[in-house]
């Protein structure tokens, strides 16, 4: 079975599962910028079509061509993915979790 890996533009608001922050989403917004935790609702970037809706916290941050990462792990499947950081996002709580830092080509 071929996955589309093909990313989904989808504008959509939402109300942060875990700080319950209220978020206005841009098309490209995955996480929340108040705690910085996701949700695993996307097989591919946007498609929404993960059954699995597991809480992702932010576990580290790394730097790739001068722009910064949070990794994030589901806590119901495992599943890591990274998300770039967010001019909008609580930039305290990016350095926080950047005490170890990684770059990465």
């Amino acid at each position: 079975m071929k996955i589309d890996r093909k990313f989904q533009r989808t504008v959509e608001d939402f109300k942060c599962t875990h700080c319950g922050a209220e978020i206005k989403g841009n098309g490209y917004t995955n996480h929340c910028e108040n705690c910085l935790w996701s949700k695993h609702v996307d097989k591919n970037p946007g498609d929404r079509s993960s059954n699995c809706n597991g809480e992702m916290p932010p576990l580290s941050v790394f730097q790739r061509k001068g722009n910064y990462f949070l990794v994030h792990k589901c806590t119901k499947c495992g599943l890591e993915k990274n998300n770039k950081v967010s001019g909008k996002d609580d930039f305290e709580k990016v350095l926080h979790l950047s005490s170890g830092i990684e770059k990465k080509k």
